[in-house]
């Protein structure tokens, strides 16, 4: 029971302390990556699969990697978890929404009406299976990227001043090895058993998948820095991260 009031304690303290823009729109991205998840990408290559929710997967990343530098890879899981919950919420609240009777509006044509209607209950539902997936490789990847990012950071941190080298550097392996595993571990739980996917494949997508998202992260990894250091300088989360301290945590 102490432990489980700690971890409320720890919880509250950590939504407290991270700054409410960046809570939400970690999770709203979480939110549309998955419902964007359901339009793939028209690409010239048969061995290359990708979808539209990597509009916002890059940025998924980049928050974690900006609040593991500021709060530690704990931090950064919990805040993973509580993203997950809402998002699974927000499944739910969709799927009664695609099951009570009425028309969307983009049903409103003149053919293909009742068609349209049904796909777009179809794609608002969502899939069992498809949602366990996405679960799994979102949770099992952030922990990976978390503790990656954390891990080298400290490494680094260790042989220069921390600087915008080791915040890309510690953010590009993480990131990298982190939506590798998230692209491979859904790609096995769903690809492989339900879409009939080679090993090849799976392979394959979860490598290109992690380049290009690794390519946003290069590309908006400054802005992640400049926020970030921002945070130190104005002392964001100190409550929180004084509790880590005195717990003997990571950050």
């Amino acid at each position: 029971m102490n432990k489980i009031k700690k971890l409320f304690k720890e919880t509250v303290l950590l939504e407290r302390s991270i700054p409410g823009i960046v809570s939400a729109l970690f999770i709203l991205s979480i939110i549309a990556m998955n419902l964007l998840a359901n339009k793939s990408i028209s690409l010239p290559f048969d061995w290359m699969a990708l979808d539209c929710g990597i509009i916002f997967s890059w940025l998924i990343f980049l928050l974690m990697d900006m609040v593991t530098k500021r709060f530690g890879p704990r931090a950064a899981t919990m805040l993973s978890v509580i993203a997950l919950i809402i998002n699974l919420f927000m499944a739910l609240m969709l799927f009664i929404g695609s099951v009570i009777p009425g028309l969307w509006g983009e049903s409103f044509v003149d053919a293909g009406g009742d068609l349209i209607n049904t796909a777009l209950d179809n794609t608002f539902r969502g899939t069992w299976y498809v949602l366990l997936g996405s679960s799994v490789a979102f949770i099992c990847s952030s922990v990976v990227n978390n503790e990656i990012n954390w891990l080298v950071g400290k490494w680094l941190s260790k042989k220069k001043d921390v600087n915008f080298g080791i915040f890309a550097v510690r953010s590009y392996v993480s990131t990298f090895i982190g939506q590798f595993v998230d692209n491979m571990v859904f790609a096995l739980i769903v690809s492989h058993n339900f879409f009939g996917w080679t090993m090849t494949q799976c392979v394959v997508c979860a490598l290109t998948g992690a380049v290009i998202e690794l390519i946003c992260e290069v590309i908006f990894s400054p802005i992640g820095y400049r926020i970030s250091k921002r945070w130190e300088k104005n002392n964001v989360g100190k409550e929180y991260i004084d509790h880590i301290k005195a717990q003997g945590g990571r950050i």
